[in-house]
């Protein structure tokens, strides 16, 4: 028989909260229960929980247990001394090493209690630990930093590194250089420096092209091919070999399309895949790296560029229980990254989540992933059959590109699924006519369809250089600006460029179409609308078009008119 909260009698720092009103009896018995229960100390389940402030329970923890306070907000991080106290125990134990003096180790702690952890650190560093108070939230952002640090050094290699790069093919394997000439380790630095400097230069792609009389290497960075090298012409079989065998692939068969994968680890948290594939050329293979990045897909809604009544549009979407959501725009316009936001959001345990894509590019825990393999049948279509005997919540299918896949994906929305998925279009009211054309009937498409997003990524100007522009009224007029904008004195930038950007652009926004199928849409999709029709009725429902989404990131200063102007071109 359990003991009722009104007669558990609190210990410690917890009678003390209660002793100064900080936290009512009740929490107090509760708080420590649920700590003891998820294994985590007092101090920070009280804050994580929103049920105390931190400085509230630093101080009276501070004045309970006679141990001094500190503010880290004034503290050096730099300054603190490194390699005392190995990083394991560091986040086991959440503590921070302060300094040292003689044989004296002080330790930034949130909770004295945690005498454990100071034991340990005490043994496996021969020094006495000294606990210094401080409040939880800087504690946890000190740690974060320090993590973060850890991760930067990490990819800062120098060139005495490279030779060790710990890198994988998908399977984890190491690839197999027992054979690698001595005269080739240059290549091996060369093509794992290659690769460091693009995850450092923000890369989303890394292009290996032969010629007749130059080999170059360039980076795609926010959209645009960069030249960042011509190693000499006679060295592209050598580089081209050596990417092909950390991506295991047949290194002797030149005359057809190969793809692979490698896996870079950047620390013991975070590592980084890379999607290779060589198509032969006139002068040897190309080789072209995708770099993919899992933490893209946790950018959050808030940071994918939408205006405030697109994201509510598109959260309403996503919370419907059945019906299909379609993400349209050209390769490289942020389709995925949208869809893996939307699925980051669903994803919980309640919920059964499966994908089908060309190949995975993001790997999210929770989620089931498929890799579509034509060569041994596993088709789009053929996953979703396998879906739909899954007992499905949600299905994201990474493109529909013929009429068997819509028709099941289609029918999967109309019996009770959340499908998301793609389709390559220029705008939204394409995508509907473009269903129809595939030959998916008027009344499927009007019952199924909820939402269509369509999408284009725009460089953001530089916040350290970018500067202002005068731009004629006639011109503002000419691009798409009302009169009423021109009044409000709004004010235009262009890009400059700076050691901190990429010719005065750092980045990149999404510019968004979202918009929702209405029951005036519904009842002209099935009178044969066609894409002009359905564009009117969006226009008189108030849904902007990609370029008036990007004409309002203009006015706001975040990217530049030609900018725009490049990714909005009719």
């Amino acid at each position: 028989m359990s003991t009722p909260a009104s007669k558990v009698r609190p210990s410690g720092l917890a009678n003390r909260l209660i002793r100064d009103g900080i936290l009512s009896h009740e929490d107090a018995v509760k708080a420590q229960a649920e700590a003891t229960r998820e294994k985590v100390p007092f101090v920070q389940y009280l804050v994580q929980q929103g049920m105390a402030d931190a400085n509230q329970v630093a101080v009276a923890a501070s004045q309970e247990f006679g141990v001094p306070l500190l503010d880290l907000s004034a503290v050096d991080m730099e300054a603190i001394p490194k390699g005392l106290v190995e990083d394991r125990l560091i986040q086991k134990h959440r503590v921070l090493p302060l300094s040292r003096r003689g044989n004296r180790l002080f330790l930034a702690v949130s909770d004295p209690t945690q005498h454990q952890g100071l034991d340990e650190i005490r043994f496996a560093s021969g020094l006495a630990t000294e606990a210094v108070l401080v409040p939880e939230d800087q504690l946890r952002q000190a740690l974060d930093r320090q993590v973060e640090r850890e991760e930067e050094a990490m990819v800062d290699f120098g060139d005495t590194d490279l030779d060790n790069l710990d890198m994988a093919s998908e399977d984890q394997a190491e690839p197999d250089d027992s054979d690698l000439n001595v005269d080739e380790a240059p290549i091996v630095r060369y093509v794992n420096k290659m690769l460091v400097d693009a995850i450092k230069e923000g890369a989303s792609d890394i292009h290996f092209e032969p010629y007749e009389k130059q080999f170059r290497i360039r980076f795609r960075q926010d959209g645009i091919l960069r030249e960042v090298a011509t190693p000499p012409v006679n060295l592209a079989s050598r580089l081209t070999a050596r990417l092909k065998v950390m991506s295991r692939m047949n290194i002797a068969e030149r005359r057809v399309p190969q793809d692979g994968r490698i896996k870079l680890k950047l620390s013991r948290n975070r590592s980084i895949d890379f999607r290779v594939n060589t198509l032969p050329t006139l002068y040897g293979e190309k080789v072209v790296l995708r770099i993919l990045d899992s933490s893209s897909a946790q950018v959050g809604v808030d940071k994918l560029g939408m205006e405030e009544e697109q994201k509510k549009a598109f959260l309403e979407a996503i919370a419907k229980p059945y019906g299909m959501i379609l993400v349209t725009g050209p390769t490289g316009s942020g389709k995925t990254v949208s869809l893996y936001t939307a699925l980051n959001l669903l994803n919980s345990p309640e919920v059964n989540i499966s994908t089908v894509e060309d190949p995975v590019e993001i790997q999210v825990p929770g989620i089931n992933q498929v890799n579509m393999n034509p060569g041994t049948g596993l088709t789009f279509a053929a996953a979703l059959r396998a879906f739909l005997r899954q007992d499905p919540d949600t299905i994201m299918v990474g493109e529909i590109r013929d009429l068997e896949t819509a028709e099941i994906a289609v029918k999967a929305a109309q019996t009770g699924h959340l499908v998301l998925s793609t389709l390559h279009t220029n705008d939204a009211p394409q995508t509907l006519t473009r269903l129809a054309n595939m030959g998916v009937p008027a009344f499927n498409i009007a019952s199924s369809v909820l939402i269509i997003m369509a999408q284009r990524l725009a460089r953001r100007l530089c916040e350290h250089c970018k500067r202002e522009e005068g731009v004629p009224q006639e011109v503002l007029l000419a691009e798409g600006f009302s009169e009423e904008d021109i009044r409000s004195g709004f004010k235009l930038y262009g890009p400059v460029g700076c050691p901190r950007c990429t010719k005065g652009y750092k980045g990149r926004v999404g510019i968004f179409q979202v918009m929702p199928v209405s029951e005036d849409m519904q009842r002209m999709i099935l009178e044969g609308a066609n894409a002009m029709e359905l564009a009117r009725q969006a226009a008189k429902e108030g849904i902007s078009d990609l370029r008036q989404s990007g004409l309002r990131k203009v006015k706001a200063g975040i990217t530049s008119l030609e900018e725009i102007n490049r990714v909005t071109r009719d």
